[in-house]
C-alpha cells in the first residue's frame, strides 16, 4: 500500500488501504467520486438482489409482467416510495417487500449520517510557501517556513511544529533514519489573520548544523511541517501539514514581502506572494564548503 498524504510517498507491507472490516473508516476517507459510485453499486446491488427474489415466485406482486417491472418494483419498495400501480398480491410477497422496507430505511439512515459526516469535516485551508528559505536573522543564519491563513476569517491558537527526517550512520554500521523536532522562536500564535514566517536558529545545537550550504540540497533531508489552529467560526480545530525535500530548501534566499500597510492603516496580505523569493545579500560572502554554524 502506498501513502502520499505526508507530502511523499511511502510503502507498507501488511496492510491494507480499504480495510473492509472497517468500513466507517473507508467510507469517510476514500475520494467523493469513489463515494457516489460505491453507493450507487450497493443501491443497485441491493435493488437487483430484491427483484431477484420477487422473480423466485412470480405473480407475487401486481401488474408486474417481466424482470424490469420486478426491477422497478425493487426500487420503489427500497425508497419506501408506492405509486399504487404495483403491489404485493400474497405472504411471500408481503415478506419480501417488507424486508426491503426495512433495508431501504437502514440504507438510507446511513447514508445520510456519512454524507453529513463527510460535509461536515473541518478543514484548515492553510497555504504553505512552496519552499523553504535559509537566510540570515539576527546575524544568524535561520531556516524560515512561511504560511498564509487562506480563510477570510480569523484563525486563533496556532501552534506549529517543524520536525527534520534525518539519516545518520550509526557506530555498529547501521544505517538509522532519525526525526528531530527543530526548536522554532516561537511556534505560537494566539491570533492568525494574515502571513507569518516561523524560523529556527541554525546554532551548534541545531541538527542542521551537520549540512553546510555546499551538500544541502542533494542530502537526504526532509522536513516536515505540521499546522494545527482552531477556527473561531467552525468551534473546531483544523489541521494541515507540508513536506519539504532539500531541494525545497533555499540557501541564501529569504521571502519577499508580502504585506503592505495602506495609508489608511488598512494591512493587506497578498496570498499569490507567499513563495516570492529574493537574494539575501548577507549570504553573498559565505562560503559554501562552510557548515551552517560557521556562518554566523
Amino acid at each position: 500500500m502506498s501513502i502520499a498524504s505526508v507530502g511523499f510517498e511511502v510503502a507498507k507491507i501488511g496492510a491494507s488501504e480499504f480495510e473492509f472490516s472497517d468500513p466507517y473508516h473507508v467510507a469517510l476517507t476514500v475520494h467523493w467520486p469513489t463515494f457516489v459510485a460505491g453507493v450507487f453499486s450497493l443501491y443497485t446491488l441491493i435493488t437487483s438482489l430484491f427483484a431477484g427474489l420477487y422473480l423466485l415466485q412470480p405473480g407475487c406482486v401486481a401488474n408486474a409482467r417481466n424482470p424490469p417491472d420486478y426491477f422497478f418494483f425493487s426500487i420503489e419498495t427500497l425508497a419506501t416510495v408506492g405509486y399504487g400501480v404495483m403491489a404485493p398480491v400474497n405472504l411471500y410477497g408481503h415478506l419480501v417487500s417488507s424486508a426491503e422496507i426495512v433495508t431501504g430505511m437502514a440504507f438510507t439512515a446511513i447514508m445520510t449520517g456519512l454524507v453529513f459526516v463527510r460535509f461536515s469535516r473541518a478543514r484548515a485551508k492553510i497555504v504553505f510557501a512552496d519552499v523553504a528559505v535559509v537566510s540570515q536573522h539576527n546575524g544568524r543564519p535561520t531556516l524560515m517556513v512561511r504560511i498564509g491563513n487562506g480563510r477570510t476569517t480569523l484563525l486563533t491558537q496556532t501552534s506549529v511544529q517543524v520536525n527534520a527526517f534525518i539519516n545518520e550512520d550509526t557506530a555498529e554500521g547501521g544505517r538509522f533514519r532519525r526525526i528531530c523536532e527543530l526548536r522554532l522562536t516561537r511556534g505560537t500564535l494566539p491570533i492568525f489573520p494574515l502571513i507569518t514566517t516561523f524560523m529556527h536558529v541554525i546554532d551548534n545545537e541545531s541538527p542542521l548544523a551537520v549540512f553546510d550550504l555546499a551538500t544541502l540540497s542533494e542530502s537526504d533531508l526532509r522536513l516536515i511541517v505540521t499546522v494545527q489552529a482552531r477556527d473561531p467560526k467552525l468551534g473546531a480545530f483544523v489541521y494541515d501539514h507540508k513536506s519539504y525535500a532539500a531541494s525545497d530548501v533555499r540557501p541564501g534566499m529569504r521571502y519577499a514581502d508580502a504585506i503592505t500597510v495602506q495609508e489608511s492603516g488598512l494591512v493587506i496580505g497578498d496570498l499569490t506572494r507567499i513563495s516570492s523569493l529574493e537574494p539575501d545579500t548577507a549570504f553573498g560572502d559565505a562560503n559554501p564548503e562552510k557548515h551552517f554554524e560557521g556562518l554566523a
